[in-house]
């Protein structure tokens, strides 16, 4: 469990630090002064200060700010604030300093993919296997066609045939268009439901190997990295909807758990392996944290970018008073629910 702790520090100092320094890097670039930049949450364990700004590294590691001078306004109803406070930059950059958090995930996040594709390769949505019996033969599928649509939606990769499968959860029909020796058709397939599997199957495996080249790697690359973020997009749509549960749900500590899960079975194949397997999660987490911070919500920097946006749309910004209540407001149901998460985490390590 030890080296598991280790591996987990490393993945959330990598994920946060690269989204707190997106914020830093372009308030920096347009001279709004910054504070504080610190990672993790409670007790500094050491800092320091240079250029103006205080540099932290906190006990609990959990998050992390980057700290504008007025950052909530407050002071500038005082008059308090410098020429290079948060709220005296133009309402545009502000904008991208709060957007370039999560643009520095996605980025980081591509970066990430660029390595697992040019060690690893991808799969390409070819069907492997169609099944004697299945919805897909009946529909006229063969093995060898190559997926490139359904239901009107691009696909480019192996495991995005499988996640709609997967996802299919009522066994609505899908329009699949495919390439065969050169020429595309389309067929509607109907996916059966196995009473065993409790799912339904369109009967096929899907995903020929491919070791990519350089323009192929920075092409699949950007492709896996949108595999990663739609499937949190679907993941939040199901959890929203009742589809997954609690248990489904995972703060620091049940991440500690599942790096030990992947790290127990990835060391026998060598540090390479586990190394992979540790950016896979890193990717992982980087796209959740990039969607997660749009989300316009209070406290998050999505919910950050609609007052700005506001402000554009208004000329004139949203009372600080009322926009602090509403992040203040953001916060306290956020920490109420990493106090829930956690409780949860805590519960997994015990069955």
């Amino acid at each position: 469990m030890g080296v598991s702790i280790i591996l987990f520090l490393i993945i959330f100092l990598v994920v946060v630090i690269s989204h707190e320094f997106g914020h830093f890097i372009i308030a920096k670039k347009n001279r709004i002064h910054v504070v504080e930049f610190f990672i993790g949450m409670g007790p500094s364990l050491f800092s320091f200060e240079r250029g103006g700004t205080k540099y932290s590294l906190k006990l609990f590691p959990i998050g992390g700010a980057c700290v504008f001078e007025g950052e909530d306004g407050l002071e500038k109803e005082k008059g308090e604030l410098s020429e290079h406070a948060f709220p005296n930059a133009p309402v545009w950059v502000r904008f991208a300093t709060i957007f370039a958090g999560p643009l520095f995930n996605f980025l980081t996040a591509y970066l990430m993919a660029l390595i697992l594709v040019s060690v690893c390769g991808t799969t390409i949505p070819q069907i492997l296997t169609v099944y004697e019996g299945s919805s897909a033969e009946k529909a006229g599928l063969l093995a060898g066609d190559v997926i490139t649509e359904i239901n009107g939606k691009k696909i480019h990769l192996g495991g995005e045939v499988t996640l709609i499968s997967q996802l299919n959860t009522k066994g609505e029909s899908l329009t699949i268009t495919y390439e065969r020796d050169g020429k595309e058709d389309t067929v509607v397939v109907t996916p059966a439901f196995d009473e065993e599997a409790q799912r339904y199957y369109m009967g096929i495996t899907a995903g020929e190997y491919l070791k990519c080249n350089v323009p192929q790697t920075f092409r699949y690359g950007f492709y896996t990295m949108g595999f990663y973020a739609e499937t949190t997009i679907k993941s939040l749509g199901m959890l929203v909807t009742g589809q997954l549960s609690r248990d489904d749900v995972s703060g620091p500590v049940g991440l500690v758990k599942v790096v030990d899960e992947v790290y127990d079975s990835a060391k026998a194949y060598g540090a390479v392996d586990v190394m992979l397997n540790m950016i896979n999660i890193a990717l992982l987490l980087s796209v959740n944290l990039g969607i997660m911070n749009l989300l316009p919500l209070p406290a998050l920097d999505g919910g950050r970018l609609v007052f700005l946006l506001v402000e554009a749309l208004r000329g004139k910004p949203v009372p600080p008073e009322k926009e602090g209540l509403v992040h203040l407001a953001g916060m306290v149901a956020l920490m109420v629910l990493m106090v829930l998460v956690f409780f949860n985490d805590l519960t997994k390590f015990f069955r």
